[in-house]
């Protein structure tokens, strides 16, 4: 059984027997007012994974970690998993109308590339693929 209070939800009845009479404490957020975190849709995600699946089979980065910010999103590359991030690939929907939403930060901080295609600001760490004669 589920208490509702103001649009709130306050607690739950979770069994009879328990020490605390069968009511435990849930969440209290106001009905609709919890903020969704900034996530990289699937059109994107396919075009970072297409470059990282092609650097990893280079050899050139092993590992990579996504954080999900209520106001950005982070996909960070990494060469070695003990490692700082090698890139940190950034979508800021709040610098959509100013510098664009996506920017490729290096290890020291520096933005080395920012726009609004995403495919165009990885082209700054994508490298051309060589010709191998067998």
């Amino acid at each position: 059984m589920v208490s509702q209070t103001g649009g709130s939800r306050l607690s739950e009845n979770v069994s009879d027997d328990s020490p605390s009479g069968g009511w435990a404490t849930v969440a209290a957020f106001p009905a609709g007012k919890t903020q969704a975190a900034v996530a990289f849709d699937r059109r994107e995600l396919q075009t970072i994974m297409g470059l990282y699946g092609r650097m990893v089979a280079a050899g050139e980065w092993r590992d990579y970690a996504m954080d999900f910010l209520k106001d950005k999103a982070v996909f960070s590359i990494f060469r070695r998993t003990s490692e700082m991030p090698l890139y940190r690939i950034i979508k800021d929907p709040e610098l959509r109308h100013r510098q664009g939403m996506y920017s490729v930060m290096a290890p020291g901080g520096l933005i080395l590339k920012r726009g609004q295609d995403l495919a165009q600001v990885l082209r700054v760490i994508d490298r051309p693929m060589k010709v191998v004669a067998v």
